[in-house]
């Protein structure tokens, strides 16, 4: 009897759990998980001349067609004026409440009579600087650039001689600038790879000033105007730059956005409208947050690697990188880099604190994505007598 219970009793039990197995639908195959390691597709086609897109951090060109072709830019000349404006400033030359005279050959050249566009600031009257950049800015007023070139250095063609230095000094190789406005003129060019080098220079030197371009509208006495970037309205990560625009330059943007810890700076150039500029450059925008990532590799001022130093007070010397070293790849990729670093074999004190001892390297895929000095973090003195003694017979050893 109990053998029979324990047979009906397992029988049920099986036919309960079977029940229930049909019941429960079969799992799903597990997808393959999503890989950002996947290779990078082809930016957005973009209509213009020439453009780029350029990681802000790092500097890299993300991608780009015919962008050191030299083009007329337009009004985002005034990026350098504001530039030159800054760094004057900063430089103790001039002041941001300086009352700047809006001359009559700024306003005949660059007011409301002419075909561009204008600020509105009356004639033969002062504003503080800071409102005549302002207008310039924002409403990409040529009156305004004119006004302040002349303030700030005289005349507008030696104003031009500042942007040409500046220039200069921020690696703008084919760039050369004879006004202060934009206003097509010969011999006054520049290119999309020069203006996006121009634009991360502006947003990390002189932030402050930089903020400008990104207000929506600007009012001077009855008149107030809007911001030209289209973009601003469009995505609120958009916190600038300059549009451009004439019959020579078509239409020109240079654009840049933050989102998180990462920023871009998109330029296109010879664009065929105001609305094609815009929506080629956020795409270029979105392409590029989608699917590159920045990444700090080194910081400044930090140890990253110790070398030994003959006949010196200290037998090592920290090495390191004098500026945060910094690295955009395509996302997923960040693993796959290799570093490595190329130093002396022999160091021989003395060694300044700075000085140039070697180079670090980034590879990825067999190619330098980045390149940087290796600095001595610390100085390391001379040793005593002895010392140089005992260092030099053991070089001499250990060369035999």
């Amino acid at each position: 009897m109990k053998s029979r219970f324990a047979v009906a009793a397992a029988f049920l039990l099986t036919s309960m759990l079977g029940l229930a197995a049909a019941q429960t639908p079969a799992s799903k195959p597990a997808l393959p998980p999503a890989s950002d390691a996947l290779p990078v597709p082809a930016p957005p086609k973009v209509t213009g001349t020439s453009w780029v897109l350029m990681d802000h951090a790092s500097g890299n060109v993300l991608a780009g067609e015919g962008y050191d072709t030299r083009l007329e830019p337009a009004s985002i000349t005034k990026v350098m004026t504001s530039y030159v404006i800054a760094a004057e400033i900063a430089g103790g030359k001039v002041k941001a409440t300086d009352q700047v005279m809006m001359s009559e050959n700024a306003w005949r050249t660059g007011g409301a009579g002419t075909d561009g566009s204008y600020s509105g600031f009356e004639v033969n009257k002062t504003a503080p600087l800071e409102q005549m950049e302002k207008g310039m800015a924002i409403q990409s007023g040529n009156d305004a650039a004119i006004a302040l070139a002349e303030h700030v250095a005289g005349s507008e063609d030696a104003f031009a001689s500042l942007m040409n230095a500046y220039a200069a000094r921020l690696g703008m190789k084919n760039s050369h600038f004879v006004n202060s406005t934009g206003l097509s003129a010969p011999e006054h060019y520049s290119t999309a790879r020069d203006l996006a080098l121009l634009g991360r220079a502006f947003i990390r030197d002189y932030p402050a000033t930089y903020a400008y371009n990104k207000i929506k509208e600007f009012t001077v006495g009855p008149i107030t105007q809007p911001n030209r970037n289209l973009l601003l309205w469009r995505d609120s990560t958009v916190d600038g730059i300059k549009t451009g625009h004439h019959s020579g330059a078509g239409y020109c943007l240079m654009a840049s956005a933050k989102r998180g810890d990462q920023r871009l700076i998109s330029v296109v150039m010879g664009s065929t409208s105001e609305n094609q500029r815009a929506s080629d450059s956020l795409a270029l925008l979105n392409w590029g947050f989608r699917f590159f990532e920045t990444h700090k590799l080194y910081d400044a001022g930090k140890a990253i690697a110790k070398q030994k130093v003959w006949k010196g007070a200290a037998d090592q010397v920290s090495l390191g990188v004098a500026e945060p070293m910094l690295v955009t790849v395509p996302r997923g990729r960040y693993a796959q880099l290799k570093p490595s670093m190329d130093v002396p074999k022999t160091l021989v004190a003395p060694i300044k604190q700075g000085q140039k001892i070697g180079t670090v390297k980034v590879m990825l895929d067999g190619k330098m994505i980045a390149q940087r000095p290796l600095v001595a973090i610390s100085a390391v003195e001379e040793g005593g007598f002895f010392k140089r003694l005992w260092d030099e017979f053991w070089m001499w050893w250990e060369s035999e």
